[in-house]
């Protein structure tokens, strides 16, 4: 689709805006350059692609009209690739997945800090330093938080997939979210997901350029490798491999379990993801618990007290390092007064009585900030952080009553038309607004028609026109994948679902407990309303039980309780639990080989798996 006047000018006034001349991050990203894949092609054993930055071309030259030019720049930093040194003894591979994976050189061996998303691509990344550095065996393995990109090629890292005795060091908590997250609303995030990413669009200049925080999550075979070691308070020193390691805890910045940590004797100092080179998020597009971005400034505060006057290069799980004594120092303080002043701002206006949608609108950052190419907003956004610090300290009510009851999208959507005369006199209205480039409005308005009537195809192409306008102009790679995926669904083409890989990979690490909270939220509460019965189980390998009642609609699990009531009690393996719950194997086959015992009414379990409403991963976005 071609680019309007409004969105060509728009383009050219970042131009005037920002400071392209400033071509540090380039020298950055390129520093140390070793060597690279001769192609960026990966498949999966069965033919599947999993990565591969091919289709994005060439972007050496100027921003075309379809891309905002600051997001170019991000973007072309991104698609910077290869293995690089960042001190003697550490090195780092980029461009291959969404994060980067970093390599400790020990006395025998390779510490391996975040082995990427897929084991396919970790295995790459693996194989391009060897072929620099040496065939050198992996010694260790660091987490350095509880999300999938930081531990999901794990098995392409290791020999076989085993990790045998090599230990891996993760923050505390770090399995229990790293679970936890993909369990309770992974349907809804892998879908939205999708979105986030760009993973439906084409890459190049029309579609995905990137996601900011790097070129996009690669699409392969998934591990998880539980910790052996779990870093519980800073200060934590460990040694891996001969090398010297001092740990910071830093939960509930960027993820629930998360750290930093540093390197005295190479004076590196890995900062996880808690400082890179955008604006995060502190909440998620995709859909997460809102992150605290107090206490986001104040780890990066204490980072700095503990480790900057010690450190002459800061390096991350994403983007390039920063080196210099001094430029670590700017850099961290800036990335710290980054969150502190969304925080701030957001509470000193809220105090005087303006929503979080209001906010969002009035908050700009500080030149300072503003001006600094690893404060801007290519993934997280002033605007949607705004809007999260405000739900963090005050709910999603913004204390308006004309918003505490109103109708839900498509009834709205019936009466705003009628309201407003019509679809034709909307539709007639909303492309005068559109030529006159007011598109956030358009989208307002046109989105009423769609959802009052879907089968308004002259409704659905305006929005999809207006959504790649509007997904052409944003400095934010997330909001530029929302904006062209919705204009792709409008114009029919057809929703693809997750994977489900996340599931497959992590299901062996989910405790009893998480089994039966995953079995409750999918209960049908209405369907359940009227039935009343307990289920006793006991896990065989360790005599754990669990109490597991259905009432008032609501399937509830107690811990080391049996009731004496119970219509049913089981005795059976915890690998073999999730799978009898949800049906794919019966109780009946699993006693009838020796694996599980059973007393009472067998068809209990039948009666809880028809209550059971599967998740819809294809769910409707942008159309009721």
């Amino acid at each position: 689709m071609s680019v309007s006047e409004h969105t060509a000018a728009h383009q050219h006034a970042v131009t005037m805006d920002l400071p392209f001349d400033d071509e540090q991050d380039f020298v950055d990203a390129q520093r140390g350059f070793l060597a690279a894949l001769d192609d960026t092609l990966i498949e999966a054993t069965d033919g599947r692609v999993v990565w591969d930055l091919g289709p994005y071309g060439d972007t050496s030259g100027d921003a075309p009209t379809t891309v905002n030019p600051s997001l170019w720049r991000q973007a072309q930093l991104n698609l910077i690739h290869g293995l690089f040194e960042v001190v003697p003894g550490i090195y780092q591979v980029r461009g291959l997945d969404i994060s980067s994976m970093t390599m400790i050189e020990g006395d025998e061996g390779v510490i391996v800090i975040d082995p990427l998303v897929s084991c396919e691509t970790a295995a790459a990344a693996l194989a391009l330093y060897r072929s620099v550095r040496g065939d050198r065996p992996v010694t260790a393995l660091i987490y350095t938080h509880s999300h999938i990109d930081h531990f999901g090629g794990a098995g392409g890292v290791v020999p076989n997939g085993d990790p045998g005795d090599i230990p891996i060091v993760a923050p505390e908590h770090f399995l229990e979210h790293a679970v936890s997250e993909n369990l309770q609303a992974g349907t809804a995030m892998s879908r939205r997901a999708t979105y986030m990413y760009g993973t439906l669009l084409p890459r190049g200049p029309e579609g995905q350029m990137t996601c900011g925080l790097g070129p996009a999550p690669s699409n392969g075979t998934l591990s998880l490798l539980p910790p052996t070691i779990d870093i519980t308070h800073t200060g934590q020193e460990l040694v891996l491999d001969g090398v010297r390691i001092v740990f910071q805890m830093t939960p509930g910045t960027e993820a629930p379990a998360e750290m930093n940590f540093y390197f005295p004797d190479f004076r590196a100092l890995c900062m996880a993801e808690n400082a890179t080179h955008n604006l995060h998020n502190v909440v998620t597009l995709r859909g997460a618990l809102v992150r605290d971005a107090h206490a986001w400034a104040g780890f990066l505060d204490e980072s700095i007290a503990m480790f900057a006057a010690g450190s002459d290069v800061s390096f991350a799980s994403h983007h390039w390092p920063t080196w210099g004594t001094d430029n670590i120092v700017d850099y961290l303080s800036k990335q710290r007064d980054l969150y502190a002043y969304l925080n701030d701002q957001t509470l000193r206006y809220l105090n005087r009585g303006f929503t979080g949608t209001e906010i969002a609108e009035m908050i700009e950052l500080p030149p300072t900030l503003a001006s600094s190419w690893h404060c801007r907003g290519y993934y997280g956004s002033v605007s949607h952080n705004v809007k999260a610090v405000y739900q963090r300290y005050m709910g999603w009510f913004d204390g308006n009553p004309a918003h505490l009851w109103p109708h839900p999208p498509e009834e709205a959507a019936v009466r705003y038309v009628e309201f407003m005369g019509g679809a034709e006199s909307v539709l007639e209205k909303a492309q005068q607004s559109f030529d006159s480039g007011d598109y956030r409005w358009v989208a307002e308005v046109v989105n009423h028609v769609v959802f009052a009537d879907p089968s308004n195809m002259a409704a659905r192409e305006l929005l999809a026109r207006t959504y790649t306008q509007m997904g052409y102009s944003q400095e934010n790679a997330t909001w530029r994948n929302f904006f062209l995926t919705g204009a792709q669904e409008l114009r029919g083409i057809e929703v693809a679902g997750p994977a489900g890989q996340n599931a497959l990979a992590l299901m062996a690490h989910i405790s009893v407990t998480q089994v039966f909270d995953a079995i409750a939220i999918r209960i049908d509460g209405m369907k359940a309303a009227g039935q009343r019965f307990a289920i006793n189980w006991t896990i065989a390998e360790t005599g754990e039980r669990h109490l597991l009642r259905l009432e008032n609609g609501v399937l509830s699990n107690a811990v080391n309780r049996h009731a004496d009531d119970a219509v049913l009690s089981v005795t059976v393996p915890r690998s073999q639990l999730l799978l009898l719950v949800i049906g794919l194997v019966t109780l009946e086959a699993l006693i009838e080989q020796g694996v599980a015992t059973a007393e009472g009414d067998l068809s209990a379990l039948d009666s809880i798996r028809v209550l059971l409403d599967p998740p819809d991963p294809k769910f409707s976005i942008v159309l009721p």
